[in-house]
């Protein structure tokens, strides 16, 4: 974690900054296709938590093991692509890290993505938030 990113988020940080901006949409579209349904066990529990400041319904829940690693699901509209790229990210990045490492994550690690290019500030500030808040969670937790 040399760059204060756990390595899955920093190998996908490098691979937005250095792809053509056409691709970067391209990118962000497939991780929006890569989240997975909360599992069943969570789906009618309260462990979810809103994201009031992104702009469609979305929530996020945690899951910390015994091993210290952090699981995250995602619960978010398939017609809100942006949102869910952004969480696909998160989700594929953040596997495998623990608390503290999510803890160390600056709030606005994407911007050497290039997002901002591609996304309204709007979604940006959603894309923040849910970061915030699953860090609230993990300190709450802690």
């Amino acid at each position: 974690m040399s760059s204060g990113l756990p390595a899955n988020l920093q190998r996908i940080v490098d691979l937005f900054a250095s792809a053509p901006r056409e691709l970067r949409l391209q990118a962000l579209l497939d991780f929006s296709r890569r989240v997975p349904d909360p599992p069943r066990h969570l789906i009618d529990s309260d462990i979810f938590e809103n994201v009031p400041e992104c702009q469609t319904p979305f929530a996020l829940a945690t899951e910390i093991g015994e091993d210290g690693v952090v699981r995250i699901h995602f619960d978010a509209p398939a017609e809100a692509p942006t949102v869910r790229g952004f969480a696909g990210i998160l989700r594929e990045g953040l596997e495998g890290a623990t608390a503290e490492e999510i803890l160390q994550i600056p709030l606005d690690f994407y911007m050497p993505m290039g997002l901002v290019e591609l996304v309204t500030p709007l979604r940006i500030r959603g894309m923040e938030a849910i970061l915030a808040r699953l860090k609230n969670r993990l300190r709450e937790a802690a």
